[in-house]
């Protein structure tokens, strides 16, 4: 086997061996290192005109995963993760386009901000979607980050985000898109079955 065949090998079973884990040691601590590693890595995903949607808003204080537990409808997990990591959506997202383009020309940025400033403005369902979207693909590599550094992850929906906004003073500005408690599980992920590529793709057109 190649060196290439080898590593896309690796690749798959990396993908293959990431699950959802609902259990999770209790008293297990994530370090400010580790931390900023798997976020720095969540922070590479892609992003519409490279605005970087997200915003982490990390949980790790016992007291506050605590107030976490009734906002997640009793789930334990947010209470025995090393870390929970809500991954937030920025509404806003076009007001950092002067700085994530301050190292363009002067030219490619007032084109870059008026092209952005256009589409957004008086359009909130576009920055909803962008918000949703662009914070999602961030969740997902910090899951996958989260698996390459030996920890285990889980994408929870089932909370109530009013509550949680309420809770964690989180501006109007961002939206809450996907709470992910972060730590080593205590027992093994259940592993769930895939619908059929065949069910799931269509080709060319429907």
């Amino acid at each position: 086997m190649t060196q290439q065949a080898e590593a896309v090998f690796s690749a798959e079973q990396f993908l293959q061996s990431r699950h959802s884990v609902r259990q999770y040691v209790p008293g297990t601590v994530i370090s400010d290192e580790e931390l900023n590693e798997l976020l720095e890595l969540a922070s590479l995903a892609p992003s519409s005109w490279n605005l970087q949607h997200w915003r982490f808003l990390v949980i790790r204080e016992q007291a506050n995963k605590e107030k976490l537990l009734p906002i997640a409808f009793g789930q334990q997990q947010v209470v025995d993760a090393a870390a929970v990591v809500v991954v937030l959506g920025d509404l806003e997202a076009n007001k950092v386009a002067e700085q994530v383009f301050a190292d363009a020309t002067p030219e490619i940025r007032a084109q870059m901000k008026q092209q952005i400033d256009g589409a957004y403005a008086g359009n909130e369902r576009l920055a909803r979607d962008e918000a949703i979207r662009n914070a999602a693909f961030a969740a997902q590599q910090l899951m996958l980050a989260a698996k390459a550094k030996g920890y285990d992850t889980v994408p929870m929906g089932g909370y109530n985000p009013q509550a949680l906004i309420e809770e964690f003073a989180i501006p109007e500005r961002y939206i809450p898109v996907v709470m992910l408690p972060i730590g080593k599980a205590a027992q093994p992920a259940r592993v769930t079955g895939r619908l059929p590529l065949s069910h799931q793709t269509i080709h060319e057109r429907f």
